[in-house]
């Protein structure tokens, strides 16, 4: 995702020096200046300045209305779509997701093949059928770019998960009206660069953009979310069936 970002000392000696002839100059300094180009840039970035206590406190809104959207669930079921972008290639995969409290997780794809992955808040499992291996880790050691979702069912607050959490108006949303939100994830500074997040009116998260320091991207787009449905224990509960390898260890979806 690209990044813009206009710093005071480029400006120091171009449209801001236009605009203190405006504020300063007589009346023929100023009509020239209001014909420059750099004036109106300088014009258009010290009102965006202005703007930026209430920008920053619009964000803090958001980000406590997604809070209080997400801490009172007691379970999520979604449609989730995942798409991979890297080492050049792009992979498309899709299925159905259940969240519950505390930490439970089940990501069961469908398409375009079977696998899961799995945690019951303690041991976390990734499982492809026609490989017949499962990977097992403690889920207290679980670093997979998906796990932060899980807690979304929690105690959480946006501005501690995401430092530096701000508006992201260079990226655009699938439906006109999301904000897109930014921020780099606690704890997973040394793999994830940044992760961008499109919040509906509703503060529903229906996408989620992650870019990792390698340069790959992972964007996961949540659809059809059912609040507070009754889930059985036994959706979050693995055991390897016949004949299948278990391997503990570090898990690589």
């Amino acid at each position: 995702m690209k990044k813009f970002i206009v710093t005071g000392k480029r400006l120091a000696h171009g449209p801001v020096w236009l605009w203190r002839r405006v504020i300063r100059g007589n009346r023929d300094d100023r009509r020239a200046c209001w014909r420059s180009v750099g004036c109106w840039v300088a014009v258009l970035v010290l009102a965006g300045g202005a703007r930026a206590p209430a920008k920053a406190d619009d964000v803090r809104a958001i980000a406590a209305a997604v809070d209080a959207h997400y801490n009172h669930l007691r379970s999520l079921e979604a449609q989730f779509t995942e798409v991979y972008r890297g080492a050049g290639m792009e992979r498309t995969e899709s299925g159905t997701l259940w969240l519950k409290k505390p930490g439970k997780m089940r990501w069961e794809y469908r398409s375009p093949r079977e696998k899961l992955f799995v945690s019951d808040g303690k041991d976390a499992w990734f499982y492809v059928p026609e490989d017949r291996q499962a990977r097992k880790t403690t889920a207290r050691k679980l670093e997979d770019l998906r796990s932060p979702l899980a807690f979304l069912l929690g105690k959480t607050k946006l501005e501690k998960e995401l430092q530096g959490l701000s508006r992201a108006p260079d990226v655009a949303p699938m439906s006109p009206g999301n904000v897109m939100l930014r921020g780099v994830p606690r704890g997973l500074e040394d793999r994830v660069s940044e992760i961008v997040l499109e919040v509906t009116p509703q503060h529903e998260i229906v996408r989620v953009l992650i870019d990792e320091v390698d340069g790959a991207e992972t964007e996961y787009r949540f659809s059809q979310q059912k609040e507070n449905g009754a889930i059985s224990e036994s959706r979050f509960e693995f055991t390897p069936p016949a004949g299948t390898e278990t391997v503990e260890g570090a898990l690589q979806p």
